[in-house]
C-alpha cells in the first residue's frame, strides 16, 4: 500500500485552524479548506511511486481491479476530502448523469473553453456526495416545506419580502418554490441588496432559527443567496452523522470539520453566496423543487465492527471503524481500491502507522489489516 501525501486547498472559506488541529501542525494564518485524497487531476495525492494519477494510469487493472475498471473505467471514481468550513460555501446544486452529459456536450459544441468562468460543465459526470461530521457541522440541505419558509420570511417584517411570502402560500408546492427562487435570483440587484440588508438586521435581532442567516449575510452582504438560503432546511450534524447530497438538491456547508466523499467530478451550478457565475436558466433546469426532510444519516452496523454510510450510488462507499485498544486486527482486504484515513487516535494499517490526518491507498486485492486504538474511515467503490 502507499502512504499518501495530500494537497490542502487554501480556499477563502476555509478554517484557519481545523485542519492544522487535526494534523497536529501549527496554523499558518491562511485558510485551509480541503485536503484532497485521490487521483483528481487538479491535485492528485503523491505516493512513493509517483502521483496517484500516474500510478493508476500505468496499470489500472492492477491498481483498481478488473471489476472496478469494467464498471467505472480506468480511473479512481471517487475523491475523498477532509473539509474545514470556516465560512459558508456557495449555495449550489449538482446535475444528474444525463444532465451532465447533455450540458457538457452542449458547451463543447458551442466552443465554450473548459476554463471559462461562465462554463457550467467541466466534465460529463455527475457529482453525488456525502459529508460526515467530525465536529458539530452546520449546513443547508434541500427545500423546507413552503409554508415553513413563508413563516421564516414573514417573521422578519420586511415589506419587500411579502411577495415571496404570498407566492410560498400558493399551490402546488413545487411551483411555489420554483417561482420564489426564480424571483429572488432575477430581482433587481440594488433592490435585492437593500432587502437582504434589512432582512439580515432582522435575523440578527430575532436570533434563534434566524441566527444562521444573519451569519451568512455577514459573510455575503447583499447577496440574493441569503434569501434563497432561507428556503432551505438548516441542519446541524453531530460527530458521526452525515448527509447524502444527490442530484438537484440545493445545499451549502456553513461551518465545521468533516470527511467528504464524492464522485470524481467538478460540475457545480450556483444559486448564490458566491462572486462566481450564476446561470439562472440552467440552474432552474437542474434544481429539484421538492420539499422534505434533509435525511440525516447515521452509520449502519456491518460485520467485524464496520459502520457503513449507506447511499444509493456505486462510485463510492464510505464506512468507518472505531477501534478499541487491544482489539484483534481486522482484515480489510477487498477486490476494489481503497483509501484509508485516520481521524483520531493511532491506527496501524499493514506496515503503516497512521496518526490523525494520515492516509494510505490500498490497491485492489492487496492484503491489509488494521489495528490499534482510533478511528479510521474507509473509502472504496461498489461493484
Amino acid at each position: 500500500m502507499d502512504r499518501l501525501d495530500n494537497t490542502v486547498r487554501p480556499y477563502a472559506w476555509g478554517s484557519t485552524t481545523a485542519i492544522p488541529r487535526l494534523l497536529g501542525t501549527e496554523p499558518t494564518g491562511e485558510p485551509q479548506a480541503e485536503m484532497w485524497m485521490g487521483a483528481h487531476p487538479g491535485a492528485p495525492s503523491r505516493t512513493p511511486r509517483g502521483p496517484l494519477t500516474e500510478v493508476i494510469d500505468a496499470a489500472p487493472e492492477r491498481e483498481l481491479g478488473t471489476e472496478a475498471v469494467a464498471k467505472f473505467g480506468p480511473r479512481l471514481p471517487f475523491l475523498l476530502k477532509v473539509l474545514a468550513a470556516g465560512a459558508p460555501l456557495s449555495l449550489q446544486v449538482h446535475p444528474d448523469l444525463a444532465q451532465a452529459k447533455e450540458g457538457y456536450e452542449d458547451e463543447e459544441r458551442r466552443g465554450v473553453p473548459v476554463d471559462a468562468p461562465h462554463r457550467n460543465y467541466k466534465d460529463a459526470n455527475h457529482k453525488p456526495e456525502l459529508i460526515c461530521a467530525l465536529t458539530e457541522f452546520d449546513g443547508l440541505c434541500g427545500f423546507r416545506p413552503p409554508l415553513e419558509a413563508a413563516a421564516l420570511l414573514s417573521a422578519l417584517g420586511v415589506d419587500s419580502l411579502k411577495p415571496y411570502v404570498d407566492l410560498l402560500h400558493a399551490r402546488p408546492e413545487d411551483a411555489a418554490l420554483r417561482e420564489v427562487l426564480t424571483a429572488v435570483l432575477t430581482a433587481d440587484p440594488e433592490q435585492m441588496a437593500a432587502t437582504v440588508t434589512e432582512a439580515a438586521a432582522a435575523c440578527s435581532r430575532l436570533g434563534g432559527v434566524h441566527a444562521p442567516y444573519a451569519e451568512i449575510a455577514r459573510h455575503y452582504p447583499g447577496d440574493p443567496g441569503v434569501v434563497a438560503a432561507m428556503l432551505l432546511n438548516h441542519v446541524r450534524l453531530q460527530p458521526g452523522e452525515a448527509l447524502f447530497l444527490g442530484a438537484g438538491v440545493p445545499h451549502a456547508y456553513l461551518n465545521g470539520l468533516g470527511v467528504e466523499i464524492m464522485a470524481n467530478s467538478d460540475n457545480v451550478l450556483r444559486c448564490g453566496l458566491t462572486p462566481k457565475h450564476v446561470d439562472v436558466p440552467e440552474l432552474l433546469r437542474i434544481v429539484r423543487f421538492e420539499a422534505g426532510d434533509p435525511g440525516v444519516l447515521r452509520p449502519e452496523a456491518a460485520p467485524d465492527g464496520e459502520e457503513v454510510y449507506a447511499t444509493p450510488i456505486d462510485e463510492f462507499r464510505l464506512s468507518r471503524y472505531v477501534l478499541p485498544d487491544g482489539d484483534p486486527a481486522r482484515d480489510l482486504t477487498r477486490s476494489t481500491p481503497q483509501i484509508l484515513l485516520c481521524t483520531a487516535g493511532a491506527v496501524r494499517t499493514g506496515d503503516q502507522d497512521l496518526a490523525p490526518g494520515g492516509s494510505v491507498f490500498v490497491p485492489a486485492g492487496e492484503k491489509v489489516e488494521i489495528s490499534g486504538g482510533g478511528t479510521i474511515f474507509r473509502a472504496t467503490v461498489v461493484v
